[in-house]
């Protein structure tokens, strides 16, 4: 069975909408793209080339779209993610130019997909696919990088429909910057109790 591990920046008040640069994504009149460039320090770096090794990618059709015509042109900046599979969920998709995609269009072809061979899966981005996975009980683990700015719109990480799970602080790096790169591995049902007694 293959672990699928949701790797996102977000915000304090979990936004994950266009970390990376200004014309990233800007559905929804999104104005502050860009708002991780700040925040990049040697500590982050460390970490995220830990992160960034080679495994399968699964991404939502929007960030499979921003991510296509990019990465095979700047493949130097991360070696393999041209060689490693990417899952795609979509149902308007079915084929790609870049090589070694493959398109799923359902949560049950994700059920397959995790439950069969292979290596662990790592999405990046897509808001809709990670929340879709929550609701599914889907995701594994988390690597959350929270950095410390309100942005107070844009796309978030968790809705309400998320269902309920424990996770375990397994590894965790503050910055000079004050970003908190931690990685948690699911630990359960959510377990509740009095303080105090």
């Amino acid at each position: 069975m293959r672990k699928i591990t949701v790797l996102s920046f977000i915000t304090l008040d979990g936004v994950m909408q266009a970390p990376g640069g200004p014309e990233e994504d800007t559905e929804n009149g999104f104005k502050y793209g860009g708002w991780i460039a700040p925040y990049t320090d040697e500590a982050s770096g460390k970490v995220m080339r830990k992160i960034m090794e080679p495994a399968d990618l699964m991404l939502g059709r929007k960030t499979f779209d921003i991510w296509e015509p990019y990465w095979p042109k700047n493949a130097d900046r991360w070696p393999g993610v041209n060689e490693v599979t990417k899952y795609v969920l979509s149902t308007t998709r079915s084929a790609s130019d870049w090589q070694n995609c493959v398109f799923v269009s359902n949560v049950e072809d994700i059920r397959k997909l995790k439950g069969s061979e292979g290596s662990d899966l790592k999405i990046w981005g897509s808001s809709e696919l990670v929340q879709l996975l929550l609701n599914h009980d889907l995701v594994d683990e988390f690597w959350l990088m929270i950095h410390p700015v309100v942005l107070g719109k844009g796309k978030r990480l968790f809705n309400d429909e998320s269902i309920p799970a424990a996770f375990t602080l397994a590894d965790s790096t503050v910055t000079t910057s004050g970003v908190i790169m931690a990685n948690y591995k699911k630990a359960g049902p959510v377990k509740t109790g009095a303080v105090g007694e």
